[in-house]
């Protein structure tokens, strides 16, 4: 036995003017939520249009004097670095002389502290961890403030994510799109590290 209710259901259903009920309703609500779509998408457009024509970034990165403020035992390095590492103090060292809590044995004669050793003065160098071990230099936290200062909205990805002197080192003397020209080829193919605020000299093709 089938129940009234489903049988009244199916009659109901029957009738074009349900039919048309239902589809007026289903054509409200997708234009409705079409408009909301683009109000959202407007308020953010013009968010992104304020944020980049009238206030500055707000970067998020410490700075801290020689890294001071280092409390544990611990460090952080560069990591990938084959024959040398850089800590967050701004040693550099050979990689067996490694401690085993990430920090430079110091007593080495080998490691060195705030090295350039491989950098030009427009703050490019051949080798990551130089890079990174001269960019902790305390001297150069105005220069790296500059550079946050004028970046563009195009490196926030890059460099909103970063918390302090250490880690924005590290991002900036990555290889980025500011180190090639053309897409494949290095601007200087030697000194492609860079930490300063602007990328390297365009050589000739």
């Amino acid at each position: 036995m089938v129940p009234c209710g489903a049988v009244l259901w199916r009659r109901l259903l029957r009738k074009r003017w349900v039919l048309g009920v239902v589809f007026g309703l289903s054509l409200v609500y997708f234009i409705t939520s079409t408009f909301k779509q683009e109000e959202r998408m407007v308020r953010d457009r013009n968010l992104l249009q304020v944020q980049e024509h009238e206030q500055p970034i707000m970067w998020k990165v410490k700075f801290s004097s020689g890294n001071s403020s280092q409390l544990s035992n611990q460090c952080r390095n560069s990591v990938q670095g084959k024959l040398l590492i850089t800590d967050e103090l701004g040693y550099i060292c050979e990689r067996k002389d490694l401690l085993v809590n990430g920090c430079c044995n110091v007593n080495v004669a080998s490691t060195k502290l705030y090295s350039c050793d491989s950098c030009l003065p427009n703050g490019c160098c051949s080798v990551y961890e130089y890079c990174v071990s001269c960019c902790l230099q305390p001297s150069k936290q105005h220069l790296l403030e500059r550079f946050l200062n004028r970046a563009a909205i195009a490196f926030q990805n890059l460099f909103m994510a970063v918390e302090d002197h250490f880690e924005l080192c590290l991002a900036k003397c990555r290889t980025s799109s500011q180190s090639v020209q053309h897409e494949n080829t290095y601007r200087d193919p030697i000194a492609k590290y860079c930490y300063g605020e602007y990328p390297p000299e365009l050589l000739p093709v």
